[in-house]
């Protein structure tokens, strides 16, 4: 009962004046297009960033290089990388300029939001502002080796044919699990199974890792299930899979290299709490219909 008469509806999918503007390398402001537009772009990244002046620069460097060498293999191959600024308090905007300065505003592109939305309200900011046929979301810290993106290309080729143009490619720690446990603490190994036993009871059952910040959506698969999200904060990929699960989108889960870089967000007790509260009213509230499968548009 809590849990449903405590639900958002429908959550908030609003821009704000500035955020409905990117501005380009000769410092001009461009109107960023939508979600909705018919793909421009082979390739969108979407690398949501807050407080990352410091790791940022690595998880760039990487990336375009790889993306460059690309491009120059397979002229039709296009891309573009997108940096949400999630109300960051330091100069993440700025570091993330530099690369739109050095590459162009056509390949990186730079979006600020106004407050601090959360890495799935950050990713969704950036999806919805994405030209890209395939959208992949990318952690700043640049844990998972950029080139382990033809891995997930891969996953998401050998779903074809497509449902409805929909399918996912999810980036896998799985199989480092044991090493992982090795180098944690007995508390938070405890945590990490708990955690993975609630996804697995109430929400998820077929996906191993659904953390890995490294997932790969065809643009209609990102279209509707971003569109469906409420949640915001650290449970959102759960969230995802179990609409994209609801709507019978093809999933699949791929292996991916993996190093822990230094400077977290998560705060392992408290995260976690919060992440276990929203899977139990991820279940609880689309099971009462508090929540709603609806599609809708950012405005």
């Amino acid at each position: 009962m809590i849990a449903h008469v405590t639900a958002r509806r429908m959550p908030t999918l609003h821009r704000h004046e500035e955020e409905k503007f990117f501005v380009n390398a000769e410092g001009r402001k461009e109107s960023v297009p939508s979600i909705h537009d018919p793909p421009t772009r082979e390739l969108s990244i979407v690398v949501p960033s807050y407080n990352e002046e410091d790791r940022l620069p690595l998880m760039m460097d990487e990336a375009l290089d790889y993306l460059e060498k690309r491009q120059k293999r397979d002229p039709s191959f296009t891309y573009e990388v997108i940096v949400v600024d999630d109300g960051s308090k330091d100069q993440t905007t700025k570091v993330a300029m530099k690369y739109c300065k050095k590459y162009g505003s056509d390949k990186v592109r730079v979006l600020s939001l106004v407050k601090n939305r959360g890495k799935g309200g950050a990713v969704r900011m950036g999806v919805f502002s994405s030209r890209g046929k395939k959208i992949l979301m990318a952690d700043a810290d640049g844990a998972t080796k950029f080139a382990d993106i033809e891995k997930v290309e891969e996953g998401l080729k050998n779903l074809q044919p497509w449902p409805n143009q929909m399918a996912i490619s999810c980036g896998s720690r799985a199989h480092l699990e044991k090493d992982s446990i090795a180098k944690r603490s007995y508390f938070r190994t405890l945590l990490m199974y708990g955690f993975h036993f609630l996804v697995w009871f109430l929400c998820v059952k077929e996906i191993r890792d659904t953390q890995c910040g490294f997932k790969l959506l065809t643009r209609e698969a990102a279209s509707r299930t971003f569109s469906t999200l409420h949640i915001e904060r650290w449970a959102f990929d759960v969230e995802l899979l179990y609409i994209a699960q609801r709507l019978r989108i093809p999933i699949a889960e791929v292996a991916v290299n993996w190093t822990e870089i230094e400077g977290s967000k998560l705060v392992p007790f408290w995260s976690w709490l919060q992440m276990g509260r929203d899977l139990l009213f991820i279940r609880l509230r689309y099971m009462t219909g508090a929540w709603q499968l609806e599609t809708r548009k950012c405005n």
